[in-house]
């Protein structure tokens, strides 16, 4: 006898965080104590009456879940298999937002609208996303799948497929290449500037300590 549809999804959502966080012990474990599985429960069941036009009782299922999880998913966002929410205490996950497979979400994380219009206003991750703590992913934009966003970093133009953006706003470093784990590493002008800036004052450090030895040490006497 298959599983229904909502059972497995729950089973996958488990699965990705054993997978995912090495202080996970089991299914039991997981289900009873991870804020962001219980959110996935409550989004995946008001989801079902969305869908279906039974629009405020999915709104009150929405609204508790995230008293009881510090986790806000608008019933309306579309969210794909074996999601990972992390901690998860203040993420906000809009309505017309788009998550696709094997994502990973940390706590703090936004995927957030900039309009006012009933249209596509908040961003689509497709699969294998991993987003930092902090993150803030502002607008109807895309971010390509194995995409990696850092901590802190704010977003507000597509990212594409296997790259990593870190900073405000959010520049690219490095890309993933697809189908294996080697990462190359961009040039970033910021971050050379104030290495060199560090290289610098490590030299001037250097210059002046062997300054003062110099003056330090006692002349012999006439």
């Amino acid at each position: 006898m298959q599983m229904p549809l909502w059972v497995q999804q729950i089973r996958e959502d488990m699965d990705a965080a054993l997978s995912r966080d090495p202080a996970a012990r089991n299914r039991v474990e997981v289900f009873l104590t991870y804020p962001g599985l219980h959110a996935l429960i409550a989004y995946r069941a008001a989801h079902a009456l969305d869908a279906r036009g039974i629009r405020l009782p999915a709104r009150l299922i929405s609204h508790f879940a995230r008293m009881l999880t510090g986790i806000e998913i608008h019933p309306s966002a579309r969210i794909g298999h074996g999601l990972f929410i992390d901690h998860g205490m203040g993420v906000v996950i809009g309505e017309t937002a788009v998550i696709g497979d094997r994502c990973h979400l940390l706590q703090g994380v936004t995927l957030g609208g900039t309009s006012t219009r009933r249209e596509k206003r908040h961003p689509t991750l497709h699969d294998d996303v991993l987003v930092g703590a902090g993150a803030k992913i502002i607008g109807a934009v895309t971010v390509g799948s194995g995409a990696r966003i850092g901590a802190g970093s704010v977003v507000v133009q597509s990212v594409p497929p296997g790259a990593t953006v870190v900073g405000v706003p959010g520049h690219i470093i490095a890309y993933a290449h697809h189908g294996n784990e080697t990462v190359e590493r961009l040039p970033d002008p910021e971050w050379d500037r104030m290495e060199a800036l560090e290289n610098r004052i490590a030299e001037l450090e250097a210059r002046l300590a062997a300054a003062t030895r110099e003056i330090d040490v006692p002349r012999p006497r006439a």
